[in-house]
């Protein structure tokens, strides 16, 4: 059973790997999506978006880090896979997936999965640009409005030389909101000969085991769950319903969090406390934690009392 951690914009980011990667048991995690417009990207965009780049491509704790691609033009989608390729990527991964408006609205995401065609050109434009030994992936979701093209899209991905797909298991206008339609993946899974991850709401171990019983998919990409209930991944592969890290565990990593290296560039209090707020859904602890910092904005003032909390 492979368990990924899922891209996802302005959360999974670096930092965040490196957190729960730290505690969690993730085969490979995936950047959030690098934007490939007019032109190939500089070196520093690369290290921004994936610092484990200079890291031989893995996190601190050695989980590989696949570099996630999300444009339309096939040839400067191709030279940017062969540069990050040259640099270090383990794996490269396309982005079929995104619902953000600004991002349809440019032709990117989930909007061209109204155009498997194309879906296919840009697939294959990247897997015969790099070299073989570099799996190329895509992760895509059952549809744009609709499922009209779900079999179509997940042949195009098949046929043009993917190594898997993931598959969120929404379309782009079910959004975020419950449930995902697991069951729509055994079809895809049962027609194509490459693998198929399931992804989309698997908060919990009882949910992982939901999702593969439904989807026919052994391997799961975990996203918002694994963000929420850092040793999830753990809880999966050992069969147990219940945390296996203490409160105590999690404040070290709430620490680890907001000492990230790039806390100066970033708006790190915001984002601490929208994933408190995450884990508040999950630990008591965290909610209490959540009402003692929510006014407080010094970056070293929390920090302060997250070392306090932990004895």
């Amino acid at each position: 059973m492979k368990l990924v951690l899922a891209p996802m914009e302005g959360l999974t980011d670096p930092i965040m790997r490196d957190v729960l990667t730290s505690v969690g048991s993730f085969d490979w995690c995936v950047t959030e999506f690098i934007r490939v417009t007019d032109s190939v990207l500089p070196d520093h965009i690369y290290h921004t978006y994936c610092p484990e780049l200079l890291n031989g491509g893995k996190t601190a704790a050695g989980t590989p880090v696949h570099v996630q691609f999300l444009g339309n033009n096939p040839e400067m989608l191709a030279a940017n896979a062969v540069k990050v390729a040259a640099m270090g990527a383990p794996a490269i991964d396309m982005n079929f997936g995104c619902p953000a408006k600004t991002v349809n609205r440019h032709r990117g995401g989930s909007v061209l999965l109204d155009e498997p065609e194309i879906v296919y050109e840009l697939v294959k434009a990247v897997r015969d640009a790099v070299p073989a030994h570099i799996p190329v992936s895509a992760k895509m979701r059952l549809g744009y409005m609709d499922r009209n093209f779900m079999m179509e899209n997940a042949h195009a991905i098949e046929d043009a030389g993917a190594a898997w797909v993931t598959v969120h298991a929404r379309t782009k206008a079910d959004g975020y909101t419950p449930p995902a339609f697991w069951d729509q993946l055994q079809p895809i899974r049962e027609a194509l000969k490459i693998n198929v991850i399931a992804n989309g709401e698997i908060w919990s171990n009882a949910d992982a085991k939901q999702c593969q019983l439904e989807s026919g998919c052994e391997d799961l990409m975990i996203g918002r769950g694994a963000v929420t209930t850092p040793d999830l991944t753990q809880c999966i592969r050992q069969n147990n319903d219940e945390p296996l890290i203490s409160w105590n565990e999690l404040l070290g990593l709430q620490i680890r969090f907001l000492n990230g290296s790039y806390k100066k560039e970033m708006n790190m209090v915001g984002r601490y406390k929208q994933w408190l707020g995450m884990m508040s859904k999950h630990y008591p602890e965290a909610k209490a934690l959540w009402d003692e910092v929510k006014r407080v904005k010094p970056l070293d003032e929390i920090i302060e009392k997250l070392k306090a909390a932990q004895h």
